[in-house]
């Protein structure tokens, strides 16, 4: 037995999941190494090579780094699992109006789910995985998420839909290093090419990052039945005509296929009319948005107006803004307006470095009237 208890580690065969396994062991800890497949290239009909994870490469090498190190290790194919919800979800999102973030709802509904089955079957007393955050405990008893010591790669933001029993079991190693003494670790231990290897930041689904190709191999028929939808301005007035609602995302101003003489926007999508509505830079400037759907963490809720940081995207670096509780949710209320809020992208908040809660930003009620 080990003194410092068995972990079930998720490898995926790139640096921060083999050094979050390999310190852990060092560390003292009876390590299993598992490597989840969630997603066959093969079958997406991309010619692109498979560059983070699910492909065989690095499969042998997560199982590389276990032998080398003398614990086990684990494919587990959860594909099914993945597919039915996480893929069905994005694609649903966009068919919504919405833009869908398939990485927090993997993390949330799917990867530590799964984890924590199987460590529970391996009798595993923590999983653990090479996010850059920090799990605490707080003096009322719950555990919550703070940021990574590295701000570049601090990824608290996707992890907001954890819930308690998966956090009291989680380990996050990597939270307290910055990127590049991890790539030394990695060369100390032995691997110099891992080392050097490069990250990928695609939608694993997604590895040629065109979604909307994606969307269309998925939903048969669904280019025909949306295309000639209509563009329109924030009076209602007809600009010209789309290729149809699920092919465009809030903020978006390249392959926008009109000319109007000046740089315009997607500020608005209106999938039970097909409509797209576009404006000036300016236009995507909101003080106020609706989110539900909400996991609170370091707090059992929020029953009173309180200040927060928001961030509305992963590279966001956040807004002061106050939370106001609804029956759904919260209505956040920024103190100064912010640029491109996106339905159904994630909205977490911020005490300090700490994750209060996080959930779906909703659509805003748009009068298209002009009135």
């Amino acid at each position: 037995m080990s003194r410092k208890g068995k972990v079930l580690v998720a490898m995926s065969g790139g640096i921060d999941s083999t050094v979050t396994a390999l310190m852990l062991h060092e560390q003292g800890y009876e390590v299993v190494g598992i490597t989840m497949k969630t997603w066959d290239y093969a079958s997406s009909g991309t010619s692109k090579k498979e560059t983070g994870c699910c492909n065989l490469d690095s499969f042998n090498d997560a199982r590389m780094a276990a032998v080398q190190h003398g614990f086990p290790h684990f494919v587990l194919d959860i594909r099914e699992e993945f597919g039915d919800f996480v893929i069905e979800n994005f694609v649903d999102e966009y068919l919504a109006g919405r833009t869908p973030n398939p990485c927090v709802m993997c993390n949330t509904h799917i990867k530590w789910r799964a984890l924590l089955k199987r460590a529970d079957a391996l009798d595993c007393e923590f999983i653990a995985t090479g996010h850059y955050g920090n799990i605490h405990q707080h003096s009322n008893g719950r555990y919550y998420i703070s940021k990574g010591l590295d701000e570049t790669k601090d990824q608290s933001y996707v992890l907001w839909g954890l819930q308690q029993d998966l956090l009291s079991r989680t380990l996050l190693p990597l939270g307290n290093f910055r990127k590049t003494e991890i790539r030394q670790m990695a060369h100390d231990f032995g691997y110099p090419e891992l080392a050097k290897k490069a990250e990928s930041y695609e939608i694993c689904f997604v590895p040629d990052n065109d979604y909307r190709g994606f969307l269309k191999k998925k939903v048969t028929g669904l280019e025909e039945r949306v295309d000639g939808g209509l563009f329109v301005d924030k009076s209602g007035r007809i600009l010209g005509k789309h290729k149809g609602y699920p092919f465009y995302t809030i903020g978006q101003r390249k392959g926008l296929d009109i000319a109007l003489g000046k740089p315009v926007y997607v500020t608005g999508i209106f999938p039970e009319t097909n409509t797209v509505m576009l404006g000036d830079e300016e236009d995507l400037n909101r003080s106020v948005m609706q989110v539900n759907k909400i996991n609170w963490i370091k707090y059992e809720g929020v029953s009173e107006a309180m200040e927060a940081t928001t961030k509305i995207r992963y590279k966001d670096k956040g807004a002061l803004s106050t939370l106001h509780p609804t029956a759904n949710g919260v209505e956040v209320r920024f103190f100064e307006e912010v640029k491109g809020i996106a339905p159904g992208q994630s909205a977490v908040f911020y005490e300090g470095n700490d994750v209060i809660g996080g959930g779906i930003i909703q659509r805003p009620v748009i009068d298209l009237t002009g009135q």
